[in-house]
Order: C-alpha cells, then sequence, then structure tokens
C-alpha cells in the first residue's frame, strides 16, 4: 500500500515543520548563551576571523595554515563547552535539534525512508493515529501494581518483566508475546507498554484490534484490482517489525479469520517479524475458536504470559468517581 500524493505532501510538510520548529530553537538558545555566557560569542567571533586569516595564508601558498588551523578550532571549540559546562548547560546545548537525529528530520537517509518516515508512513495508511493517543496512558511510566495481590500480583509483576527483556532483546533475539487471561487485567496496557517504546527505538509498530485486523485484511485481499497493491499492502503487514493484535477473539471468527490469522502468523515467522497477542480467551478456547495449526504456532512459538484479576478498568473508573 503506498501513499497518496496528498498523505506525501503532508508528511513532508510535517517534516519541514519540525526543522523549522528545531531551527528556530536553535537560534532561541544561542541568543540566550550570548547574552548570559560571558565571553561566548567573543569566541565564536574569534574563530570566524582566524578562519578568514588562515584562508588568506592558504590561498598565499602556506601548505601549514590549514594543519594549524584545524588545531587552533579544536582548541576554540573545546574552549566554548568548557564555558558552557562551567554555567551549568549541557556540552552539546547548542548543537543543532532534531526529532531524529539518523535522518536529521529529512525522513530519508542515504536515499532510503528512515524509520521514522517508515512508521508516520503507517500510522497514516492504516489510519492509527490514535495510537499516540492511546499510549500516553499505556506505557510504564503509568505501570502500577496496586490493583493486584497474591498469585495476580506474581503474574503480572512476570509478564512486565518479560516484557522488558522482550523489549531489550528485540534486536538480537526473535520472540513473540501471547497475553491471556481475564478481561481487564493488563493484556492491553502490556501490549502499549512495548509498542510505545519499540517506536520510541525506531521501530516499526502496526497495532490492530482483531477486529480491525481481520477488516484490514479483508480490504487488501478483495479491495485490490492488481496483485502488485496487494502485494505491497500485505508486505506492510508482513514486514513490519512489530505486529501488535489486540483483544484476539473479539472479532466474528469463521474458516477465513482462521485461514488468514494463520498464513499472517506463519509469513511473520518465516521471516523472523515478532509478533504480540492478546486475548480473553483461554488456551484451550483458543485452540477450539480457531485450529489445530494455530495453537500450535501459538503455543511452540510465542512466550505466554498468563493474567488474572479483577477487571482494573472498573477500579479505576470507581476511583474516578469517588
Amino acid at each position: 500500500m503506498t501513499l497518496n500524493n496528498v498523505q506525501y505532501n503532508f508528511i513532508i510538510r510535517t517534516y519541514e515543520e519540525k526543522q523549522d520548529r528545531n531551527r528556530h530553537l536553535l537560534e532561541k538558545r544561542r541568543a540566550y548563551i550570548y547574552e548570559h555566557v560571558d565571553g561566548y560569542k567573543e569566541l565564536e567571533d574569534s574563530i570566524a576571523s582566524i578562519s578568514v586569516e588562515h584562508g588568506k595564508k592558504l590561498l598565499s601558498g602556506d601548505d601549514s595554515a590549514l594543519d594549524d588551523l584545524k588545531t587552533i578550532i579544536k582548541n576554540f571549540s573545546e574552549s566554548k563547552t568548557n564555558l558552557l559546562v562551567s554555567y551549568g548547560y549541557p556540552s552539546d546545548y547548542l548543537e543543532p535539534v532534531y526529532d531524529c537525529p539518523e535522518c536529521k528530520d529529512t525522513g530519508y537517509i542515504d536515499g532510503q525512508k528512515c524509520h521514522c518516515f517508515r512508521q508516520f508512513e503507517i500510522s497514516m495508511l492504516y489510519e492509527q493515529s490514535h495510537i499516540s493517543k492511546m499510549l500516553q496512558h499505556e506505557n510504564f511510566s503509568n505501570l502500577s501494581y496496586e490493583y493486584y495481590k497474591d498469585d495476580d500480583l506474581v503474574l503480572f509483576m512476570d509478564a512486565v518483566n518479560t516484557c522488558k527483556k522482550f523489549i531489550e532483546n528485540f534486536d538480537s533475539i526473535y520472540q513473540n508475546l501471547f497475553f491471556y487471561g481475564t478481561v481487564g487485567s493488563g493484556k492491553s496496557f502490556l501490549s502499549g507498554c512495548v509498542a510505545k517504546e519499540l517506536i520510541e527505538k525506531g521501530r516499526s509498530v502496526l497495532y490492530f484490534s482483531s477486529s480491525s485486523f481481520f477488516e484490514t485484511l479483508s480490504q487488501l485481499t478483495y479491495g485490490f484490482r492488481n496483485k502488485n497493491g496487494l502485494g505491497e499492502a500485505c508486505d506492510d503487514i508482513y514486514n513490519c517489525d512489530l505486529l501488535i493484535i489486540d483483544d484476539l477473539g473479539a472479532e466474528v471468527t469463521g474458516n477465513y479469520t482462521s485461514s488468514q490469522l494463520f498464513s499472517c502468523l506463519n509469513e511473520r515467522h518465516i521471516r523472523h517479524k515478532s509478533t504480540v497477542i492478546s486475548t480473553n480467551l483461554s488456551l484451550e478456547e483458543l485452540r477450539v475458536r480457531y485450529s489445530d495449526r494455530i495453537f500450535s504456532r501459538i503455543t511452540s512459538n510465542y512466550t505466554l504470559c498468563k493474567l488474572s484479576g479483577p477487571d482494573i478498568r472498573i477500579y479505576k473508573k470507581l476511583n474516578r468517581a469517588n
């Protein structure tokens, strides 16, 4: 699936706005430092004048001028850094500012789309803009153990540790997660935690509810008139760094959904692309609802995280009401 011109131009404008915003921020910082850090502007002015002087020497045939200039600039740069630090500012306070240091807010690296552009593209193509809002709440900074007790607490703590290891080893170890258990016990929350951490690490993440996942697969299968368009769209689902399917079992299940689910999970497994699934179904219900081969694929290739306890969402609503 490819961006249309309107979508592509919107993304490019967004990158241009990032560049303008960060350029203004840097200019504002520099003006502030010039005013409040004694001697900093003089150092910069000295570098400029010395560069001109040595440039003239180089043009007149002084071959040592360039090496001398490099040494002088290095010494002046160290003096500027030390001066910033002595006033309590970070050493890189006046370095260029980027939302994405890897592509320097251009969206491209050596002619290829940067991971930040790819995630932006995914969000637009699959209408996942709601994820950003959701992940403001579903992340490790909002993690709490206060609603869990006894065995429920042990299971949740184990699941949290499993998630953190999953994130830590994401780039080196192929792995998948399967959260199952009672309603409202934190399965979707932990999926969101994983999604947020990996997006911030620059990994491409697709996040679907089970209903929207199968609806998307159906649209991809029957909505394309040519095989190339279908191939590009499926490639996003098969090749994104992490696919999250939330609340599996909430969709209307039939032979089509079972077949599509297995094809997707199998294809991602072949490509060693990680998947996270959450469901309110028990393992036995999973086997009965779908198929033995899906059950076998998940139980063989996924780390199983069982969660239990009361519906935390109800507790939170009651607390807000009080």
